[in-house]
């Protein structure tokens, strides 16, 4: 199991992305912090709510594994410091989970709507019935 956090800026508060991975599956949380959280606020943070983070559902990704020469993570570490934070595959990951989400909440109203409907539709018949039958 590998876990990683990236906190950055995003106008107008600091958010961070834990990201979580075992060899098949990854899957990603999106928290917003409101100030600049120290080193002992994260490290709180995560003691006390890791468990209840509200990741994204696994998906299914290859991970890329870095060489163990140590000189090179040391190049590769400074060289993700001094790029500005991207996250795509973070950020696709919380993007699909927003659009599944959102086809699941339509098609829940598009039922709701459609029943209630079908119930004002029902209800006239039976008034026009009622109508009827008087004559």
């Amino acid at each position: 199991m590998q876990s990683k956090l990236t906190v950055f800026f995003e106008e107008p508060f600091w958010v961070g992305i834990f990201e979580r991975s075992d060899g098949k599956h990854y899957s990603v949380a999106k928290v917003t912090f409101g100030a600049e959280p120290s080193d002992a606020q994260i490290e709180a943070f995560i003691l006390k709510h890791y468990n209840t983070l509200p990741f994204t559902r696994a998906l299914k990704a290859p991970i890329k594994h870095s060489a163990d020469n140590p000189k090179r993570r040391q190049r590769e570490a400074r060289k993700a410091l001094e790029t500005p934070f991207r996250g795509t595959k973070a950020q696709q990951a919380l993007q699909q989970e927003y659009e599944q989400n959102k086809a699941a909440r339509k098609q829940r109203a598009k039922a709701r709507k459609d029943a209630e409907k079908e119930k004002k539709f029902t209800l006239k018949q039976e008034k026009k019935k009622q109508k009827h039958k008087g004559h």
